[in-house]
């Protein structure tokens, strides 16, 4: 089995480790050197200069005391024994300031000791009988008393004095030296961690030469080759564990896209199939679709001729021989008459169905309160007739041919004037509303209205609901309405919300340059609609057309379901 190596993360982890104990040593170590240098300049800087200086002033201090008594045994002048008084306070101070920094010191404590006593025993034999003697019998047996008593004395004082300030000295320059090696301790421990970071960092700079980037860059050209199209080229991982892995990875990514890449290599040259073959079916749907436009264009032109010689001799045959011949010969006429009719009015549907789309004025703006006024005027006889009403609120301006969009309206009209309820004068209202960047335009009228099941059935193309007795028509009205529509990029349907007979919707574009940031808020799906607008009474703008029932023929019968015209 396979030694397994030392990971990247183990490698680096001990590494840091051994590298931190070591620095944490040599810190540890430099502050304690640290911490015992800084004692030592602290006595070298508070305690042995301000002692050495107190040495100097307290010698002078006795110096002074000294040469006041002498002044005063000379001259008896009390003024001469200012500098006694004055050095004797200053001595006190001295003393008191020097044995406060000796806590540590006791030898020097013992000869600052020595020092005062042999001062005040100085002062107890030599100063104060001069003194006395000088004021009591003269300053001779003051003289006197000095030369007897005093030099010897204040020489055995002086000495201490500087037995003191030598020990002084000694304990500062012993200081001294131990800050010098404190110091210089210092310097080597951090030099010792210079030289610890220095090598950690080139045990890590090698280490990751060795072990990351020398690896990663082999990963890295194997997969550049993997890269230029070499997809079947093996990578092999080198280096620590967690690189292997990631090579082996890689590998296994490199054959998933290889595989991946020949099941696309399969699939495009499939797609590459079936989109010739699409393409072979699109360019054959479209010359079928010119073949059958042409056809139905020239079909119906050319049905057109005979059509009109067959009506117009059946026409002259009823006019003439009615009445001449038997009752079914009569009967036989007018069947013939009346298919003729149909025929031309199916050929005449279909002929406009074909050219919407193919013959085109192109678009332009259309006002649709214009193309309402046009509708109403065409179907005046019709609403004389059934004593039907129409009206419309204020429509908006759009781009489109003119000529299709009162054909698309006029059939919606012409629609709702036939499918009406019996003994009920049809209501027909058109109003329009924007949603986002269309306009919505609705037609309502309180006729029979429309099944939800056949909603979609009545826009299919020679589609019936009712038999041609009961509501006459070809059936294509609505398909040449979805049609126009579809042309104009909108779309049509049936409202199935509507309170009383049938509602029919259809969208037109917005003009580009009418649209604007904000938007009204409205539904933007036929099952979101606003049931208010398909109300058929007309608002405060609303134009009314309506015309009274004035013609002598009989109103045509009405069903309970509504057709295609």
């Amino acid at each position: 089995m396979r030694q397994l190596k030392w990971t990247l993360r183990r490698r680096v982890a001990t590494l840091c480790v051994v590298v931190g104990v070591v620095l944490g040593l040599l810190a540890v170590s430099a502050a304690v050197v640290a911490t015992n240098n800084r004692q030592h300049l602290d006595t070298l800087l508070t305690k042995t200069g301000p002692l050495r200086t107190d040495g100097q002033a307290l010698l002078s201090s006795l110096i002074d005391q000294q040469t006041g008594v002498r002044g005063y045994a000379v001259t008896g002048n009390e003024a001469d024994l200012a500098p006694y008084r004055s050095g004797t306070e200053r001595e006190a101070a001295l003393i008191a300031s020097m044995d406060a920094l000796l806590d540590d010191h006791p030898e020097i404590r013992r000869e600052l000791n020595t020092v005062r006593d042999q001062a005040r025993q100085w002062r107890e034999v030599v100063a104060q009988p001069a003194i006395q003697a000088t004021a009591t019998t003269g300053t001779a047996a003051a003289q006197a008393h000095l030369t007897a008593q005093g030099s010897d004395r204040f020489n055995a004082l002086r000495n201490e004095v500087g037995t003191l300030q030598q020990l002084i000295l000694d304990l500062r320059n012993t200081v001294a030296d131990k800050a010098r090696r404190t110091g210089n301790t210092l310097v080597l421990l951090l030099i010792l961690a210079a030289i610890v970071v220095v090598l950690a960092g080139i045990a890590l700079m090698t280490s990751l030469n060795r072990l990351v980037i020398g690896p990663v860059t082999t990963l890295a050209a194997q997969v550049r080759e993997v890269a230029r199209g070499d997809y079947q080229r093996d990578i092999e991982g080198t280096g620590p564990p967690e690189l292997a892995r990631l090579a082996d990875d890689v590998d296994t990514m490199r054959r998933r896209i290889a595989d991946d890449l020949a099941e696309v290599r399969q699939a495009r040259e499939r797609i590459e199939w079936v989109n010739s073959q699409l393409e072979k079916q699109a360019e054959e749907l479209v010359r079928s679709n010119r073949d059958l436009e042409q056809f139905a264009y020239v079909a119906s032109h050319d049905l057109q001729e005979p059509l009109r010689k067959v009506a117009s001799f059946c026409q002259l045959l009823q006019r003439r021989y009615a009445g001449k011949l038997d009752e079914r010969a009569d009967q036989y006429i007018a069947f013939a008459v009346d298919g003729a009719q149909r025929m031309q009015r199916l050929i005449n549907d279909l002929l406009a169905f074909s050219r919407i789309g193919r013959l085109t004025t192109g678009f332009t703006e259309v006002d649709l309160n214009r193309v309402m006024a046009d509708v109403a005027g065409q179907t005046e006889p019709t609403r004389r007739y059934v004593d039907g009403e129409l009206t419309w609120s204020d429509l908006p301006v759009i781009r489109g041919e003119e000529t299709l969009l009162t054909n698309l309206i006029a059939n919606l009209v012409g629609n709702s004037l036939k499918f009406r309820r019996p003994d009920v004068p049809p209501k027909v209202h058109v109003s329009a509303r924007r949603v986002g960047d269309e306009w919505e335009i609705s037609c309502q009228d309180n006729g029979i209205g429309i099944e939800a099941e056949f909603a979609d059935k009545i826009f299919v193309i020679f589609q019936r609901l009712h038999a041609k007795d009961a509501y006459p028509g070809t059936g294509i009205g609505l398909a040449i309405v979805k049609k126009i529509v579809e042309y104009h990029g909108g779309r049509v349907w049936v409202d199935p919300d509507a309170p009383e007979g049938t509602l029919i919707r259809f969208t037109l574009p917005v003009p580009p340059e009418a649209r604007g940031p904000e938007q009204p808020s409205g539904a933007t799906a036929p099952e979101e609609r606003d049931d208010a607008s398909a109300e058929p009474a007309p608002a405060d703008d609303t134009v009314v057309e309506r015309t009274g029932g004035t013609s002598g023929e009989s109103a045509r019968p009405a069903g309970d379901m509504k057709e295609t015209v």
